[in-house]
């Protein structure tokens, strides 16, 4: 069983906050209200597909959090990478390139 959000309102408010950010800094990043916010995080209301989509991208949420919540963590995790990859410029991904084979040579050491 995972610990996964029950509603597109607990999974809108897990990223806000994992991602360090009030419903009013939210608001203002997706030029919706703090009200707005409010109401699908705690009311249940549900966003318009445009609305969706801000969210999904400004929080860097996977869309099978919301749409396939059954779905294994380790693949949400490893997409979320995969999406945060693509916002890196070049010489950030050669880091990442090079961090990650750093890794794999010392957990081959061991």
């Amino acid at each position: 069983m995972h610990n996964q959000p029950d509603t597109l309102g607990d999974v809108i408010k897990a990223a806000r906050e994992k991602n360090g950010l009030t419903t009013a800094a939210l608001a203002k990043l997706i030029n919706v209200s703090e009200r707005h916010i409010y109401r699908i995080e705690n009311a249940g209301h549900k966003p318009s597909y445009q609305m969706l989509f801000n969210l999904i991208r400004e929080l860097n949420i996977s869309p099978d959090l919301i749409f396939y919540p059954e779905k294994d963590t380790w693949d949400t995790e490893l997409e979320e990478l995969i999406r945060l990859l693509y916002n890196c410029d070049r010489r950030s991904l050669e880091v990442v390139k090079a961090t990650a084979r750093a890794l794999l040579d010392n957990a081959q050491e061991k």
